[in-house]
């Protein structure tokens, strides 16, 4: 890479890195990503049973609610129910120290990517066709030793 790439990789690592201090710092500053998810608070405590209550009704909508409302037995109405219902859950843990620590991770994991080495095409048919060669001999091999040991296993019993 060249020092203008490398300058810019540097700049955006430092930025995602000072934007995900700025998120967490929010509430909680000075503490890790981790620190941060590992924190329990009442305000946690009640957003993650809203979400698992919000994804046992999910689950149960199917089943219970056409015997108790009406306009539950329409297909459509139970899929937008089982929706809402699961956004709901996905709101109420992204609002909580895990959920934000986990969007933490999520931005350094891309960040990541982007330095990741890709094999050109043709690195990637050589290692493809490596890969087969070495399969098919070691599956010969496996059909040998099987067909040896079920002879030798035939001499002996009879």
């Amino acid at each position: 890479m060249s020092n203008q790439q490398d300058d810019n990789l540097e700049r955006k690592v430092s930025d995602a890195k000072q934007g995900a201090h700025n998120t967490l710092s929010r509430d909680l500053s000075g503490k890790s990503a981790v620190e941060v998810a590992k924190t329990r608070s009442p305000k946690d405590m009640a957003l993650w049973g809203i979400a698992l209550a919000a994804l046992i009704a999910a689950t149960l909508v199917n089943y219970k609610l056409p015997g108790i409302w009406q306009p539950a037995n329409d297909l459509v109405t139970r899929i937008g129910i089982i929706a809402a219902l699961i956004i709901l859950a996905i709101i109420c843990l992204a609002l909580t120290n895990q959920g934000r620590s986990f969007k933490v991770l999520l931005k350094d994991a891309s960040i990541e990517l982007r330095r990741v080495t890709w094999p050109s095409k043709n690195e990637t048919i050589q290692y493809t066709w490596q890969s087969l060669l070495v399969i098919g001999i070691v599956a010969i091999i496996v059909w040998l030793l099987d067909n040896l040991f079920t002879w030798l296993v035939g001499i002996f019993i009879g």
